[in-house]
């Protein structure tokens, strides 16, 4: 396939664009279609949201609140009241605006002024829900409210129609995501083709998956977090799964080889290896619907299909244009360097070679050390509190945390997040009692019953985010309403993000049993042991615990909060740590794969477990921890979403990803390897014969004998040091193009060795010893005995394959 779209790949990168640009279309000419299906079955406050829809079916659209402020005196005063309620009038006037509850509208309106009478707020209802309101109409409500401001007249406003015109414009955060990942890129690759290719694959994937996603609004239910989410992990896995394969192809053109050749051998190694890792990711988003929450069903399938088209971009269209492109992947030092010298193996040399002899020299105590960090980190998560995040938790510079802190101000802390205790059958004068009785309730207001429905608005004493709140609402369902003998169910926002959080906690044990577990499997296949999935299991896990260590002490201890401009700690989203470990075990198994991937080959060649760890290391520590300083700068850049749900997973998921790569990855996962040995690669002979064969590694070549050319010859030689001294019991191996092993020798005392080889052809001469490095080379062998000198030199690791 990568063979036909190189030649093809005018062709390819056509279907492509058309593809693109024709999904674009569709998708601008249908619209969208974003629904947020929050269902909580068998909870209370989903018996509450019923019962209130069955009596009240004509709940109007968003309502929104202006807030305001004297410095003295009080809100009655006439010179307040001549500059408001002109700008209420003015605002109910307009188009879109069902209307406007003023608190200078007679008794009603009077709950509407504080006790002190220094703090007043107006209720604005739209015809629309928040998402549909033209952000036009808003931004007009927002400045003609804020135009009746003077001096000591303070006017603020808030709601969620209100939150969407302050947001960061869209695209910002992708926009700076994507830079930064060019910077990444382009220090690494020092060419501007090469840094511009990843980019291209991310942009195409993110792009067709997510006008697919929007296309997809329209038959089934996708909520509005579903893009942000799918562009966050799509320009992730995009970049990183085209570098693999772009760095692999690189290499294959400095070793010499044609430039179609090199990209096919690229996407049949590395392509490999991003097929099975885009399918791993897939499968842990896909464990998400183990929680059987339907708001994150539509979250699966926008981010789902993201990192599919993401895969198809990096195996199909990537191939395309590394043909267009040809040897100008490379920067013009290499082209020319290329064109000067001819072919030189590329060494895994300098301070990749130096990490990994120095993990393996000393692999307990790199272990102990990363155990250390990590277990630290991970401490935090101990406090770990999940609820809901609202506009409390804003910057404090915007006007929505302004109006949330100026009614808890006036009004009290529970203002912003009433009860409502819906009542179907019994004595509610008995309940409204027992209510009002109740430690932690500041308010109680019975609303006239409609359809035989009775709602009770309970205001608490303390932050919808509180503890306490929680405990109250558990005291209303557990003690008050079975004491007033009532049929009552307690809603409101504060009580569904408190079942959310409690639903999300219960469940939360089986989805990681099954994306463990699923992983476990995927891995077991593919690299025929037990130890390396165990690994990766445990090694998941720790990662999971000190990124909701970090998460837990930023966001809920408020540690950085302000230095990152992120508003005010609180409780950690409740849906987070489903979507979060999703996403993390995906991309964890994705590094696990490359990293292992690369050591398997190596050690079905030499069946040497030292080296298969340490070259394996060498050669892929640099590239892995480039991919993840790329998913930071991704990640991170979505701190400037202006939404908080993705601002928080863009930290906990920059936090997983760079603890993963850098120390996970690059330290203890080797070291444990190492301290292992030859247990690494263990499978019992009866599970060997009964799994099935998945081919993350290209299938070895057979050496293709040829019949005009005589039979069967020697390489021999010696094995010495850089300074000519002989090096004994060094181990030399031949092997096919493919890497199979045809035969295996200890040097003598003075060095020599003797190998023999089937037939005339190319192979890779290996060798290695326990003081020294390692080196393999490409021998052409022809008519008659090769008399090869290996030289072996310290502290460096070949890189030939």
């Amino acid at each position: 396939m990568a063979r036909w779209c190189y030649r093809h790949r005018l062709v390819v990168l056509l279907l492509w664009v058309g593809a693109l640009f024709g999904l674009g279309f569709a998708a601008s000419t249908a619209g969208t279609d974003y629904a947020n299906v929050f269902s909580l079955p068998n909870t209370d406050s989903k018996r509450a949201y019923d019962l209130m829809e069955k009596a009240f079916p004509d709940s109007a659209g968003d309502t929104d609140t202006v807030v305001w402020k004297v410095d003295g005196g009080t809100v009655r005063d006439q010179s307040v009241e001549t500059r408001i309620q002109p700008a209420l009038d003015k605002i109910s006037r307009m188009k879109g605006v069902g209307g406007v509850t003023s608190p200078y509208s007679g008794r009603q309106g009077a709950a509407q002024i504080s006790f002190n009478g220094r703090v007043a707020y107006a209720q604005i209802t739209f015809a629309e829900q928040a998402n549909a309101v033209p952000k036009e109409l808003v931004q007009s409500v927002v400045d003609t409210a804020q135009n009746a401001e003077r001096s000591g007249l303070q006017v603020e406003l808030g709601g969620q129609a209100i939150q969407r015109v302050q947001e960061p414009p869209t695209g910002l955060a992708e926009m700076v995501g994507i830079l930064a990942a060019a910077l990444v890129l382009f220090l690494a690759f020092g060419s501007l083709f090469a840094m511009l290719l990843p980019i291209a694959i991310a942009l195409f994937g993110v792009g067709t998956g997510l006008f697919s996603t929007q296309l997809l609004s329209h038959t089934t239910d996708i909520p509005d977090l579903a893009p942000l989410l799918a562009t966050l992990i799509g320009l992730g896995v995009g970049i990183d799964y085209a570098l693999f394969i772009v760095t692999r192809h690189r290499r294959g053109i400095l070793r010499g080889m044609d430039p179609q050749e090199s990209a096919v051998t690229a996407l049949n190694t590395s392509g490999r290896a991003v097929l099975f890792a885009g399918g791993t990711v897939c499968i842990a988003l896909a464990g998400m619907l183990v929680t059987n929450l339907r708001f994150l069903d539509g979250v699966v399938i926008g981010t789902s299909l993201t990192v599919i088209f993401s895969v198809l971009a990096a195996v199909t269209l990537l191939p395309a244009l590394l043909g267009l492109l040809g040897t100008r992947v490379l920067s013009r030092r290499q082209r020319r360097k290329l064109e000067a010298n001819g072919p030189e193996p590329e060494r895994a040399s300098g301070a990749a070679a130096r990490w990994s002899a120095n993990v393996q020299r000393r692999p307990r105590t790199i272990a102990a050390v990363a155990l250390v960090v990590m277990a630290v980190l991970a401490l935090p998560v101990l406090s770990l509190r999940l609820g809901a995040t609202d506009q409390g938790n804003d910057d404090a510079s915007t006007t929505t945390r302004q109006a949330y802190d100026l009614l808890a101000e006036g009004f009290g802390p529970g203002f912003n997040g009433p009860l409502q205790v819906v009542s179907s059958g019994g004595d509610s004068d008995a309940l409204v009692r027992g209510i009002r009785e109740t430690d932690g309730v500041a308010r109680v207001a019975a609303l006239p019953p409609a359809h035989g429905v009775s709602v009770i608005q309970v205001v608490p004493k303390t932050s919808p985010q509180s503890e306490q709140t929680d405990q109250l609402i558990d005291t209303l369902r557990d003690t008050v309403i079975p004491d007033a003998g009532a049929t009552a169910h307690v809603g409101g926002v504060t009580a569904v993000s408190k079942d959310f959080a409690s639903i999300t906690g219960d469940r939360l044990p089986y989805f990681i049993a099954t994306i463990i577990g699923l992983g476990f499997l995927l891995l077991l296949v593919a690299f025929r042991s037990l130890v390396v999935p165990l690994t990766a299991a445990l090694m998941n896990l720790i990662a999971a615990a000190a990124s909701f260590g970090v998460l837990t002490a930023v966001f809920q201890w408020g540690w950085g909060l302000d230095l990152l401009g992120l508003g005010k700690e609180g409780p950690i989203n409740a849906f987070l740590p489903v979507i979060m470990l999703s996403l993390l075990f995906g991309l964890s198994m994705d590094y696990q794969v490359f990293l292992v991937s690369r050591m398997h080959e190596e050690w079905v060649h030499t069946k040497d477990n030292a080296r298969a760890v340490r070259v394996g290391l060498a050669e892929t520590s640099r590239v892995i921890n480039s991919a993840a300083l790329i998913m930071v700068c991704v990640f991170l850049a979505f701190v400037l979403s202006g939404d908080s749900g993705a601002a928080m997973a863009g930290v906990g998921l920059a936090a997983a990803v760079a603890l993963d790569a850098f120390i996970l990855r690059t330290a203890l996962v080797p070291a444990a390897m190492h301290l292992l040995g030859k247990s690494n690669w263990w499978l019992p002979a009866g599970l060997e014969k009964r799994l099935p064969h998945l081919a993350v590694e290209p299938k070895e070549e057979v050496l293709e004998e040829s019949p005009a050319v005589g039979g069967a010859s020697v390489v021999h030689g010696f094995v010495r040091t850089a300074e000519g001294d002989p090096v004994e019991a060094a181990v030399v191996t031949l092997l096919s193009k493919g890497g199979r092993q045809l035969d295996r020798v200890t040097s003598l005392a003075d060095g020599s060795y003797i190998v023999s080889v089937p037939a005339p052809g190319t192979y890779l001469l290996a060798a290695s010893a326990a003081s020294h490095g390692a080196r393999a080379r490409h021998v052409v062998v022809e008519d008659g005995p090769l008399v090869y000198d290996v030289e072996l030199a310290e502290g460096e690791v070949d890189a030939v394959n």
